[in-house]
């Protein structure tokens, strides 16, 4: 089969190429099936073997996604289970995109402060970023920017029978975006709750969040330690250290507070001490 349109994404680094040892099979992509790695850092993914075509690794400090391709946009990759007998699952019609993070809660707690995307609440740049290739799949390889499947949160996402796992028929004719958990032949639950609508609005040019709604964040016992000892945060009101350390944390402030307080207090005794000598003679 003729590949058509560009088969490589603008930009995506090649330092993590398989093509040449696992060739794939040459398809028209119609689908991307998006999975989340569970992990902090670009897998080896068995030198290959068990590869995506794409695994968007997120940049922090920069805020944005860096892609690493590992085949052709319409060549067959290896990430999903394809049981002999059944249907195809990697060379059907699809380009695979792994996430590198984690759809588990249980996960995302024990990660705790440790910088990770957590898929059901990606920062407004991962969802700007994702969107920036579900665009471009569109406009070049003609994907539909649609899902038709609900996303289910992990761990009821994980099984044969989750409920949104997809029959042969349907998965047969499925054109969009979907995610492992609905892939037959397969168990796996990934990208769980993955927040495909604002992804497919944002690709289509609408806003991904509503800007005058209020955002609820719950921070947990470890996020109210790290902000209230962490440097830099309060204006350093002593002029003596402010030169250098124009801005302290919280708990240094309040520190500071009480060892003026203290000597404030001590300082009054003396005074309350002197007049009361001074009264009695």
């Amino acid at each position: 089969m003729t590949k058509t349109g560009p088969q490589k994404y603008p930009g995506a680094q090649l330092s993590h190429w398989y093509q040449g040892q696992y060739g794939g099979d040459a398809m028209e992509s119609n689908v991307i099936v998006w999975h989340t790695t569970e992990g902090t850092s670009l897998p080896g993914y068995s030198g290959g073997s068990e590869a995506p075509n794409f695994t968007a690794v997120p940049d922090f400090k920069n805020q944005r996604l860096t892609w690493y391709q590992h085949f052709d946009f319409d060549t067959s990759s290896r990430a999903l289970v394809n049981l002999a007998g059944g249907v195809e699952t990697n060379t059907l019609n699809v380009c695979q995109v792994e996430i590198v993070g984690t759809c588990d809660p249980a996960t995302h707690a024990k990660w705790g402060a440790t910088p990770h995307l957590y898929a059901p609440e990606l920062p407004d740049w991962a969802v700007r970023d994702l969107a920036a290739f579900a665009k471009w799949a569109n406009a070049q390889h003609g994907v539909p920017l649609t899902s038709g499947v609900s996303f289910k949160a992990y761990p009821s996402s994980y099984g044969a029978s989750n409920g949104v796992r997809m029959s042969a028929a349907k998965w047969t004719g499925f054109t969009g975006h979907c995610g492992h958990q609905h892939v037959p032949e397969n168990l796996h639950g990934d990208p769980g709750l993955l927040p495909i609508a604002a992804i497919l609005t944002a690709a289509k040019g609408g806003a991904t969040t509503p800007s005058t709604e209020e955002t609820t964040v719950s921070l947990s016992t470890d996020d109210v330690r790290k902000m209230w000892t962490t440097d830099g945060i309060v204006k350093n009101p002593n002029p003596a250290t402010s030169e250098d350390n124009p801005f302290i944390a919280p708990a240094t402030g309040l520190n500071n507070i009480e060892i003026v307080v203290r000597r404030l207090e001590a300082k009054v005794d003396a005074l309350a001490a002197a007049l009361a000598a001074q009264k009695e003679s």
